[in-house]
C-alpha cells in the first residue's frame, strides 16, 4: 500500500469518526446531561462532548453558566474550557481529512484568509466569542495543516476565557437574584 493510499484511508476514517460521533452525541444529548453529577470531571466531559459535534449544537455554555452557579466558577471555566478545546479536535480532524467539507461554507474563504494572515490569533478570537463560525475555524485549521499543538493552545486560551465569562455570569446571577 502506498503512502498516499494510507493517507487517504486515514483521512476517510477520521471524517467517518467525526460524523459518527456527531450523530451519536446529537441522538444522546439528553443522556449526556447526566454527567453534571460528576463535578469538575463531569463538567470537563460534558464540555468535551458538546464541542465534539459539528454543526448540530449541544448547549455547552448554558451548562457552564449553571455549573458556575453551583461550583467554583474559576475551576468550572478551566474544566469547561479545556474540555471544549479538546472537543474541537473533531472539527480540526474533519478539516484535515475532508477538505471538500470546508470549501462549501460561505464563511470559509474569510476564515481561511484570516487564518493564513493571523494564524493562531484567528483561532483565539473565534474561540473567545460564542459563535457558530468556530466550527469553520477548526475545519480550516485542519485543512491548512496548522500544527495541532498550536491549534489547541489558542483554542484552549479562548475557550477558557469564554467559559470564565459564562461561569462567573452564572455565579453572579445566583448571588444577585433573591429567589434562588
Amino acid at each position: 500500500m502506498t503512502r498516499e493510499t494510507r493517507l487517504k484511508i486515514q483521512r476517510i476514517l477520521a471524517l467517518l469518526f467525526v460524523v459518527g460521533l456527531t450523530v451519536f452525541l446529537y441522538l444522546n444529548r439528553d443522556r449526556v446531561q447526566e454527567l453534571e453529577g460528576l463535578g469538575y470531571p463531569g463538567i470537563f466531559l460534558l464540555s468535551l462532548l458538546s464541542n465534539a459535534t459539528l454543526i448540530l449544537p449541544v448547549p455547552g455554555v448554558l451548562f457552564t453558566s449553571a455549573m458556575g452557579a453551583v461550583f467554583n466558577p474559576f475551576w468550572v471555566a478551566i474544566a469547561a474550557g479545556t474540555g471544549a478545546a479538546l472537543g474541537e479536535l473533531t472539527g480540526y480532524l474533519a478539516g484535515y481529512s475532508g477538505q471538500g467539507v470546508v470549501e462549501r461554507t460561505k464563511w470559509q474563504p474569510k476564515v481561511e484568509s484570516w487564518m493564513r494572515k493571523y494564524g493562531g490569533i484567528t483561532v483565539f478570537v473565534l474561540s473567545l466569542v460564542p459563535n457558530p463560525v468556530f466550527d469553520i475555524a477548526g475545519l480550516t485549521a485542519g485543512m491548512l495543516k496548522m500544527p495541532v499543538i498550536k491549534f489547541l493552545f489558542w483554542s484552549m486560551l479562548g475557550k477558557i476565557l469564554k467559559m470564565m465569562a459564562f461561569a462567573y455570569g452564572g455565579s453572579y446571577i445566583l448571588d444577585k437574584i433573591p429567589w434562588f
